[in-house]
């Protein structure tokens, strides 16, 4: 009672403009851990926020809390129970195959009668990445050779042809049907379609469904900036840069880019200074399943294999009955408590098991669940969080009560497990409400008592030492490479950042002075646009708890 009692004075003094009145009894500086938090949040910058904060011990006792029970937009928090869904249901171990199939074993062996498809498993990971995850100072000391964003598409091309094929008389067909196609979760930002953090969702996705471009200005301002495309990437979209100047010197870059839905028109306008740094940006692919099937039929061509038709995609559009909340709240009785046992299915062993009639098959298989949720922790990779999402309905959803099993793998299916799962976990079911994998979806909701609740469930799982290790570390790598960099926190958070509009969030563990760990969750919203000062806020509340606990 008199932890609030103190609040509202604070508050209301905050409020008003003026300072707290004194008592007697808080002339001193704050000393307990409910008045440093109070004081860190009666600041002028952060006092008209909107604050949540929950910190536990590792069984769940409570420590502190604010608002605990109240909704908040999680951002990529929601890729903690994404990601702690992935490693429970699906296995640290679970891989995925991408197949390549076309003709027979009986087809000639220099012409391809028919297309070749390259059929999508939903592995994120076909790019240039090198996993497992390394640290910034780990990969500066040892560095890899970088790869080409194709190179997986490449080897398949190069297998291709290695079998003597010189043509084919179809297609080459990008197939991406594992999953329906449901590009963009509900309340995406049309604003985010442009960009790479923004790009849709495909069960065939190459080199993350985006393109690094990058403008240079002009030699003089007379000329116009120049716009390079990647080497070996197909150029997917046409490029409108009429409008794009350079600029004087020291005028800055105010470059902009936008693109129409539906649109294969990339519209670059603004200026960048005659003397700026040249402006990468990574920007989306729109159709992955058609990119990929452009991608791999311009390299067949370039190793002599000629394609008499064209490059296209292969669809499974969503089959979905009633509401999308209607839908994902069906219960799942049936969901299991312990991992899928490996080679459960096709769609995650690519184990091809048929007669001579067969298509001739190439295969390339992912990195495990595990790697790959470390890596969306650690650098808050969206599409990844998604596909996880959609193994997740494919693998454990039953479709909707009546319907006709078509919405296997859709979005619906993932959030319906996901959900099942936190409430099987002990979460209350209406402390959370989730539209999609990654966080950017507005509607998302989250109360941190649910957060604080997950991450101690966590603690009690066969997989918490490897999903621990997923998060990103303070002061080390990740979202928190440049957070919490000094003692006694750096290597003492362990947490999950989130970020979207005015909405901000951190939840993780944390190791205090005390030696023990606890939980924390701490989100804000509706904070002032284009401020840090909430998230200044976040960290000194961490740094008061560890020096408290």
């Amino acid at each position: 009672m008199m932890r609030r009692a103190f609040l509202a004075t604070i508050w209301l003094a905050a409020l008003c403009g003026g300072a707290p009145a004194q008592t007697a009894t808080d002339t001193a500086a704050p000393t307990t851990l409910d008045q440093q938090i109070v004081l860190i949040l009666a600041h002028p910058a952060v006092s008209r926020d909107h604050w949540g904060v929950m910190v536990t011990t590792l069984d769940g006792k409570s420590i502190y809390s604010l608002n605990e029970g109240q909704l908040f937009q999680p951002a990529s928090n929601a890729k903690l129970f994404t990601t702690a869904a992935a490693m429970a249901l699906l296995g640290p171990n679970q891989r995925f195959t991408t197949r390549v199939e076309y003709g027979s074993v009986k087809s000639s062996p220099e012409t391809v009668d028919g297309d070749i498809v390259i059929v999508g498993a939903g592995d994120g990971n076909l790019s240039d990445r090198e996993l497992p995850y390394r640290t910034p100072s780990e990969a500066k000391n040892s560095p890899h050779t970088v790869a080409p964003p194709l190179r997986y598409l490449a080897e398949f091309a190069d297998q291709i042809a290695a079998a003597g094929v010189k043509r084919v008389t179809g297609d080459v067909v990008g197939d991406d049907t594992v999953f329906p196609w449901e590009p963009y979760p509900e309340d995406w930002s049309i604003d985010d379609m442009v960009w790479g953090y923004g790009a849709p969702v495909s069960g065939l996705s190459i080199a993350d469904n985006q393109i690094r471009v990058t403008v240079r200005p002009g030699k003089t301002a007379a000329e116009k900036p120049a716009f390079e495309w990647p080497a070996g990437i197909p150029t997917y979209y046409q490029i409108d840069a009429n409008s794009l100047v350079t600029g004087p010197a020291k005028s800055g870059n105010h470059l902009q880019m936008e693109r129409e839905a539906g649109s294969k028109i990339l519209r670059v306008y603004g200026s960048i200074a005659i003397d700026a740094e040249p402006d990468t940006e990574q920007i989306a692919i729109a159709d992955p399943a058609e990119f990929a099937a452009i991608a791999l039929k311009g390299l067949l061509e370039d190793r002599d294999v000629h394609v008499n038709g064209t490059a296209r995609a292969k669809h499974r559009l969503v089959a979905r009955g009633p509401g999308f909340l209607e839908e994902s709240r069906e219960p799942l009785p049936k969901l299991p408590t312990q991992p899928m046992t490996l080679g459960m299915s096709l769609l995650l062993t690519g184990v091809v098991s048929c007669s001579d009639a067969c298509p001739v098959i190439r295969q390339h298989t992912s990195p495990t669940v595990q790697e790959d949720v470390v890596l969306t922790n650690k650098v808050s990779q969206n599409l990844h969080a998604e596909l996880l999402l959609h193994h997740l309905g494919k693998a454990f959803g039953q479709g909707y009560a009546g319907g006709d099993g078509g919405v296997d793998g859709s979005t619906a299916e993932g959030v319906r497990v996901i959900r099942q799962f936190l409430i099987n976990a002990g979460i209350d079911k209406d402390d959370f409400v989730f539209f999609d994998g990654s966080g950017l979806s507005g509607h998302d909701l989250v109360t941190p008592r649910a957060t604080a609740k997950l991450l101690q469930f966590a603690t009690t799982q066969p997989w918490f030492a490897e999903w621990k290790g997923s998060l990103p570390v303070g002061g080390v790598d990740g979202s928190l490479e440049t957070r919490f960099g000094k003692a006694p926190l750096k290597d003492h958070v362990f947490a999950k950042t989130g970020t979207l509009g005015e909405a901000r969030a951190l939840s993780g563990y944390l190791g205090c002075a005390s030696g023990r760990t606890i939980i924390f969750s701490i989100m804000v919203g509706n904070h002032l646009p284009e401020t840090n000062a909430d998230r200044d806020a976040m960290d000194k509340i961490v740094a008061a708890v560890a020096a408290a606990e």
